[in-house]
């Protein structure tokens, strides 16, 4: 996606209020429909993201090797819900567990404002949490690839709640092996679609290693849909539905 996050400007939609919140590392675009609690929601957002962040932050002081781990990681019975499902997300895609922290996040926080709202959108660099009551139109954003904001994803409420997230080698600051523009898959679990993003985008060195992103896509329980792009080359399977995206 988008390091400058221009994106979420233009998502801004005319139904849905918008709002930014920042916890160190966690910077979340957060869209809700119509609330009688809109104003307290920035706030009580931040303060659910805050507890996230000890919960996590507790249990990588108690075990360093989670965080840098690149593979399946074996989980002790006493860790926290957000920490089993970062490694059950990472072991099913063959990542590490912090490859699906940015998907945790988004659905996290998301689950907490359905409680308030019953449309919300969390977006936390690229990987976003989604339940509407409309239709929307997920942009991908690819790098330097010329089909780079060219295309959408169209996501319909019957498939929501659902996690699509995004990986790349060559856009943004998040870490990746490969060199895919953008690696994107879609799952019920959002922090499973950030690991399996992460470990597509990792297989994809060329264009000729697209077919071989998307087979791996569908070895993985949970993975509904996926899409690789590198230069300008594209490959997509599953429930997913793309449009172009108009200039104008």
């Amino acid at each position: 996606m988008n390091s400058k996050r221009i994106y979420r400007t233009a998502a801004k939609g005319v139904r849905l209020h918008s709002f930014h919140v920042t916890v160190k590392e966690t910077d979340l675009w957060v869209a809700v429909g119509s609330s009688a609690f809109y104003e307290e929601l920035p706030e009580e957002t931040e303060q659910q993201v805050w507890k996230i962040r000890l919960i996590l932050e507790t249990y990588l002081e108690r075990n360093p090797d989670f965080a840098k781990s690149l593979e399946p990681f074996l989980l002790q019975p006493t860790a926290p819900d957000i920490v089993r499902k970062m490694v059950r997300a990472g072991n099913l895609a063959g990542v590490g567990p912090m490859a699906a922290v940015a998907g945790m996040f988004a659905e996290e926080a998301g689950k907490y404002l359905l409680q308030k709202s019953p449309e919300v959108i969390v977006e936390n660099g690229g990987d976003i949490f989604l339940k509407v009551v409309q239709p929307v139109s997920v942009g991908i954003y690819a790098g330097s690839s010329p089909l780079s904001g060219k295309l959408a994803l169209q996501v319909h409420p019957s498939q929501t709640p659902i996690g699509v997230c995004a990986s790349s080698g060559t856009l943004g600051p998040s870490y990746s092996m490969g060199k895919a523009d953008a690696a994107v898959a879609v799952s019920e679990s959002c922090a499973l679609a950030d690991a399996a993003a992460t470990a597509m985008g990792n297989l994809v060195q060329v264009a000729d290693d697209l077919e071989a992103a998307l087979e791996f896509a569908k070895s993985v329980e949970g993975i509904s849909g996926a899409l690789v792009i590198c230069s300008d080359k594209i490959a997509a399977w599953g429930d997913i539905e793309l449009s172009r995206v108009s200039d104008k």
